[in-house]
Formats: C-alpha cells, sequence, structure tokens
C-alpha cells in the first residue's frame, strides 16, 4: 500500500510516498481503508525526529483518520466490513490502510461528511479529556485557550461554549481574532499587539480563569499562574514555547490553584477508549445538533504531504490541515 515514509529525520524534504506491507488486523483490531488522515503538530515533532511513536505503534506518522472497515480482527464485535468510522491511533494515518484496536474506533458523528471525520479523533479527544474530564469545567466558569485559531483551539471554544462557559483565548492575528469570536469566544487577545495576561486580568474584574488549556509551556507559565482564579486549573498539552519556566508556589498556593500536564498518544488503549466512550456520548451529540463541527482549513492528497507540513509550521491556518486519499 500506498504510505508516507520519512527517509530520515528532518524538515519536509524527507517525506515521501512510498510503498509498506499492509497491515493485517490483531484479534482485536479493525482495518480501515483510509480516506482522510488529520495532520497535527506531533505529526511535524515526529518527521523532525523529537517524537518517536510509542512501543508497538506504526513507524509511519498520523494519529487520526476516517474511512471504511476492511477487515475485522477474530473476537470484534459492533463493527462490520464496510462500515464508516473514524479512530484515534498511535501512529500509522498517513497510509491508504491502517490497523487500529477496536477501542479507539468511533462511528461517523450523524450528519458528517467521512473527509471532515478525520479531523475530530485527536482534537476532541484532546480537549475532552483535558478540559471536561480532567479539569472539570462547569457551566458558568471562565475557559481560556491558548491558540484558538487552532484545530485544539477552535475546538475547544466551541465546546466551552456549548457547555455554558465564558471563553477567552489568544491568537496572533486579527483575521485568527474575529475567527475565534465567530465560533463563539468572548473574548479574542492577539498577543503580538497586547500583553494577554493584561487583558485577561481587566476582562475578568481581576478574578482571573477557572481553566487554562495551554500549548505554549514554560514562555506562558508564569502568565498562566497569575491568570488563575481562586481553585483554577491550568492543563499543560504542549510545549511550543519551551520545557522550563519559573514557577511561582506562592502565588499558585494563594490561588489553590492546580498545573496538570498531559498527554494523549502514550495512554494505553483501554484508557483511549474510554476518554472516546466519552466523545461520542457527549461530543457527538452536539455535532448532529450543529452546535460544534470540526473546521477544516485545507485538504491535500497524500502526495501533498509536505505542502501540507508547511502549511501547518507557517500556522497561518484556521483549523484542521488534512490529508486525503
Amino acid at each position: 500500500m500506498r504510505a508516507v515514509v520519512c527517509e530520515g529525520a528532518g524538515g519536509i524534504e524527507v517525506l515521501t510516498v512510498g510503498e509498506i506491507e499492509d497491515p493485517r488486523p490483531a484479534v482485536d483490531e479493525v482495518v480501515i481503508d483510509v480516506v482522510a488522515a488529520g495532520v497535527n503538530r506531533a505529526d511535524l515533532m515526529q518527521r523532525q525526529g523529537f517524537y518517536p511513536p510509542p512501543p508497538g505503534a506504526p513507524g509511519t506518522i498520523g494519529l487520526e483518520v476516517s474511512g471504511t472497515i476492511s477487515a475485522v480482527g477474530a473476537d470484534v464485535e459492533g463493527w462490520s466490513v464496510g462500515d464508516e468510522c473514524c479512530a484515534l491511533l498511535a501512529g500509522g494515518g498517513y497510509a491508504e490502510k491502517v490497523a487500529v484496536p477496536v477501542p479507539q474506533v468511533m462511528p461517523v458523528p450523524d450528519g458528517l461528511d467521512l473527509v471532515s471525520a478525520a479531523a475530530l479523533p485527536e482534537v476532541v479527544a484532546t480537549v475532552w479529556s483535558n478540559v471536561f474530564m480532567t479539569a472539570h469545567l462547569k457551566s458558568g466558569e471562565t475557559l481560556l485557550v491558548h491558540g484558538g485559531s487552532s484545530g485544539i483551539g477552535s475546538m475547544a471554544i466551541q465546546l466551552g461554549v456549548a457547555h455554558g462557559a465564558r471563553v477567552l483565548t489568544t491568537v496572533g492575528s486579527i483575521d485568527k481574532m474575529e475567527f475565534c469570536t465567530r465560533l463563539g469566544a468572548d473574548v479574542a487577545i492577539n498577543y503580538k499587539e497586547a500583553e494577554w495576561a493584561s487583558v485577561v486580568q481587566e476582562a475578568t474584574g481581576n478574578a482571573g480563569v477557572d481553566v487554562i488549556l495551554d500549548i505554549v509551556g514554560a514562555k506562558y507559565l508564569t502568565d498562566n499562574v497569575k491568570t488563575l482564579a481562586y481553585d483554577g486549573r491550568l492543563v499543560v498539552i504542549g510545549m511550543q514555547g519551551g520545557t522550563k519556566g519559573e514557577l511561582d508556589l506562592g502565588r499558585l498556593m494563594s490561588r489553590r490553584g492546580s498545573i496538570t500536564g498531559t498527554g494523549l498518544r502514550v495512554r494505553s488503549v483501554a484508557e483511549k477508549g474510554r476518554i472516546l466512550a466519552e466523545v461520542v456520548g457527549h461530543v457527538w451529540p452536539l455535532i448532529a445538533e450543529k452546535k460544534v463541527r470540526p473546521i477544516v482549513h485545507a485538504t491535500y492528497p497524500l502526495a501533498e504531504v509536505a505542502r501540507a507540513h508547511q502549511d501547518l509550521e507557517q500556522s497561518n491556518h484556521l483549523g484542521k490541515i488534512l490529508l486525503t486519499l
């Protein structure tokens, strides 16, 4: 089958399309004929050699797909050949076929096309597990989303609004500010033109925010803690701004704040299955009711994977970038 292979680690020039062996399902897996695959920041890191797949995962890049089931393992129940689905992966998505453990496979939400469904698994699982399962965002609370125009950010804004939260977000341009306010964000801050922490404090009357979803890491640590409300929860899911920062424990303790760092890819199949079961139960109805939707910025054919990575690296996108097969 065709798949994206990396000739070493480095820039987009290492990405090529080649031939690898077709996968065969284990007894508890299905094989999906891939229609579309999501492109994520983690994919860029894997290409660069900084984020190797966990043990046992395919070496091929790609953490989410949509498609049609073409084979089922001997112990699989509830899925049949020909079923349309989307799936969260530990790797292997940039290919014509991928084998996936059944707990990581989800139906396509009612009313959504199959290609767009590839934009869901990674972002929805990330947002739901962090904002709702870990930080326990409640109606009436305030959510701050860093990188609101990204795939994760755009989903976090929509889910926060759908659950009755007030949503603030940071972005890097006026166009992205307008995009986020159209999604329902109450306050969008251009961090290139304003001190975002000061704007957050002003917007909340110095009360701070209840939950912060942070993709930046060390660079934002001090200001994140400074803007937490009493009993505020900071969840760090990315390190684009570095891995080591200075933590003001006095400020954190005075606000009774908490900081959690999480990852999704290395979790067990059972843990991923629990997250996705909640996603299907809580988020899929919102998509069917058109209260939440995946935002697809662009699609590229598999042969143009280098362009897709370049597009994501330049950070000009609004929502998700997909590969199509």
